[in-house]
């Protein structure tokens, strides 16, 4: 099979390539530009695992970033074993019919435990004194000792949170050309996640993204020479595309006010009691699940959504069925916002009894994806102040809590997630193998890897 490597892009629509990321702009000349409707829910988890499995999110089972268990009762975001993909993958396919095929995962998601060769993921150390130390998985082990003895540890930190920056996308391109140095891997697949943090936290400002969009050029053009230098087949794409946003809804605090929620307070503090609620919402970027534990509620539930300034979809069964979406993990309805809005997990009434952990970075315990988790409390002059400080105690070995996050989600200003009209904010894909112009669907993706690994 012939060598190819995809470079996934998180966030690039043809919206962003121009002056700023001279690179790209000149690489589509010569290059055919296509691009991808979006996919309900157009998030990372769900898309990657579409793109790598040629299936809809009713097939293989991820059906956003996170989603209510209901066998454990909980609300689980960002978990990483491979086995929660329920569908076939393209290099298990590549296997069966060439023995000598090989495949490299460079922290593309549902990472754990897969049957790719090798692979690397951000895996956090979590310390019994509670601490959060940086590290990362890899399969085979040694490649994660051999990785940061050669490029120093995974910078976390700036993988998602305020410090979010270059650095982690830098740490993943090197990572990928070191690995392939090594190993030479039939298929490569390179998540590049750099442009999600400043179009969340801008939109489309070029005043504000700039720099980040030349600074994900320059990575992009260093991956493209190493592999072209290897003869290899690239394909560029991206998952979605990252519109202005300007209002977030809060539907959790609207079914508390109806007496849809239940939660349980803990030293002041209140915490979601999903299994206990008749109904509550997981948000997750501009889409939601609502789950509904009491039917005698759903008429009620179904009515207040309806009726909500900034939801424009609301799924119910035939809606789920037409969108892909019908699946055991899915919430009994499935809420699409519009153009300028996006979903909270907000579930408190007032700021003082909120959880300790919606002012920390905790992406696994929060019921619902956080984008504010990218922010420093801008309401608090001395916030850089007080995270050094914290900093401090952190590597002099004492127990720190940064919570340092605000709660203020109207600083989110770019989201994703519905299916823009705009093709332009489209996510696209960047090959000679389609021709310029095309629009594919998700599930055509898998198709384009495997014709490149064919030299179709």
């Amino acid at each position: 099979m012939k060598k190819t490597v995809v470079i996934d892009v998180v966030g690039l629509s043809s919206s962003l390539i121009g002056v700023h990321t001279p690179f790209l702009q000149e690489y589509i000349r010569r290059k055919h530009l296509s691009t991808i409707k979006p996919m309900v829910p157009a998030v990372t988890t769900a898309v990657q695992s579409t793109y790598v499995t040629g299936q809809w999110p009713a097939e293989h089972g991820i059906v956003g970033n996170g989603w209510y268990d209901r066998q454990d009762s909980e609300i689980k975001f960002w978990k990483q074993s491979n086995k929660l993909v329920e569908a076939p993958k393209i290099w298990d396919k590549a296997k069966r019919l060439d023995p000598s095929f090989t495949c490299s995962k460079m922290f593309w998601w549902y990472n754990m435990y897969s049957t790719a060769d090798y692979s690397v993921t951000p895996r956090p150390q979590y310390l019994s004194d509670g601490r959060k130390a940086p590290d990362c998985y890899a399969h085979p082990a040694s490649l994660r000792d051999e990785l940061q003895a050669e490029l120093g540890t995974f910078p976390l930190f700036q993988f998602w949170g305020p410090g979010a920056n270059i650095r982690s996308t830098q740490w993943i391109a090197d990572a990928s050309i070191w690995t392939d140095n090594k190993y030479d891997p039939t298929l490569t697949l390179i998540y590049l996640p750099h442009l999600d943090y400043c179009l969340q936290k801008f939109g489309q400002d070029f005043s504000r993204i700039s720099k980040e969009l030349g600074e994900i050029d320059a990575v992009c053009r260093q991956l493209v020479e190493f592999y072209e230098k290897k003869h290899t087949e690239v394909i560029i794409l991206s998952e979605y595309g990252i519109t202005n946003v300007n209002n977030p809804i809060h539907l959790n605090r609207r079914f508390r006010e109806e007496g849809l929620i239940a939660v349980r307070v803990e030293r002041g503090t209140e915490l979601l009691d999903a299994a206990a609620s008749k109904a509550f919402v997981v948000a997750d970027h501009q889409i939601a699940h609502v789950y509904v534990n009491d039917p005698s509620v759903y008429k009620k539930v179904r009515s207040i959504v309806e009726n909500t300034p900034g939801v424009e979809l609301v799924l119910d069964r035939e809606g789920k069925r037409k969108h892909n979406m019908h699946h055991s993990r899915s919430g009994e309805l499935i809420l699409v916002a519009d153009a300028n809005s996006w979903f909270t997990y907000y579930y408190w009434q007032d700021d003082a009894r909120a959880p300790d952990f919606a002012r920390l970075v905790d992406i696994h315990r929060k019921p619902g994806y956080d984008p504010v988790e990218m922010f420093m409390n801008p309401a608090d002059p001395l916030i850089k102040l007080k995270a050094g400080f914290k900093l401090l105690k952190k590597k002099l070995g004492f127990r720190y809590l940064m919570n340092v996050i605000p709660l203020d989600a109207t600083l989110i200003k770019g989201s994703h997630g519905r299916i823009s009209e705009d093709k332009s904010f489209h996510p696209v894909l960047i090959s000679n193998t389609v021709p310029a112009g095309q629009e594919l669907a998700a599930t055509d993706v898998y198709g384009v890897i495997w014709n490149a690994l064919n030299g179709k």
